[in-house]
């Protein structure tokens, strides 16, 4: 017979998972990541003004060296690793997330591929996605004869 010591906190913690996590889970068909996915899949917030979209993926603890972005046929691409770094050590408890993950967007038709910028800050990647600029109506001068 086996006996354990009830803890109240874990059939909170199994119902906080079950309606929390998805969000963390890996990429599905509707985010244009059925062919490759990750052992998780990082949170992402996207903005747009008028002239530009930025797209802010969290990585704490992920190291520049471990991130890949990249653009292919308008299809933008943020993949990487999160290292575990607790080998060795006696772990009581972890929330966090390690191992390798990938994202993709699509990307709007008025995005200049060409003028996409990254840059990261405090665990956070902030890609900055300008706008083509509209075509303009061309006024043409009508000459009298």
């Amino acid at each position: 017979m086996n006996v354990s010591i009830w803890d109240p906190f874990r059939e909170m913690e199994a119902l906080l998972n079950t309606y929390t996590m998805p969000a963390r889970r890996k990429a599905t068909a509707e985010d244009n990541g059925a062919l490759e996915t990750g052992d998780w899949a990082p949170v992402v917030e996207i903005l747009e003004t008028d002239n530009e979209f930025v797209l802010k993926v969290e990585l704490p603890g992920v190291e520049k060296n471990d991130v890949q972005v990249a653009i292919d046929n308008r299809i933008l691409t943020v993949k990487g690793e999160k290292k575990n770094d607790n080998k060795g050590k006696k772990i009581h408890r972890t929330e966090c997330r390690y191992g390798s993950f990938v994202r993709h967007f699509t990307l709007p038709q008025d995005v200049d591929v060409d003028k996409v910028e990254a840059t990261c800050k405090n665990g956070v990647l902030s890609l900055t996605l300008t706008k083509m600029e509209q075509a303009k109506p061309k006024q043409i001068e009508v000459k009298v004869h």
